[in-house]
């Protein structure tokens, strides 16, 4: 499993947040903001392959982005959040990091689990 992992709930309808493109990036000095991986979210609103298992992190800045735009247009839905960004610092590299979000149409919430 990855060292970074997410999970995404629909509060509208109670259900996994299907078919959500998310991307991961880490931000340096020199380049600003970089795009490290991709994927879609599963059946169960998961994203567990970010990264191979075996992929090390680095301490540093990292950011989720969510593209919930296009989830809410296939579903003639207007939102107010087409795209859903979450930064946040990795210190212990030895950590799995659960970033999950919580989703609406006009809102989101989000933590750090375990």
């Amino acid at each position: 499993m990855s060292a970074i992992t997410t999970q995404i709930i629909d509060a509208t309808t109670g259900r996994p947040g299907v078919g959500i493109a998310v991307s991961l990036g880490t931000r340096t000095h020199a380049s600003g903001w970089q795009t490290i991986a991709t994927a879609i979210s599963d059946a169960d609103g998961r994203v567990n392959d970010l990264l191979s298992a075996s992929e090390l992190l680095s301490a540093g800045h990292y950011r989720l982005v969510f593209e919930t735009g296009p989830y809410y247009l296939l579903q003639s839905i207007d939102c107010f959040f087409p795209q859903i960004s979450i930064n946040f610092v990795i210190k212990d590299t030895r950590e799995h990091f659960h970033v999950p979000i919580l989703l609406s149409p006009f809102g989101y919430s989000t933590f750090r689990s375990r």
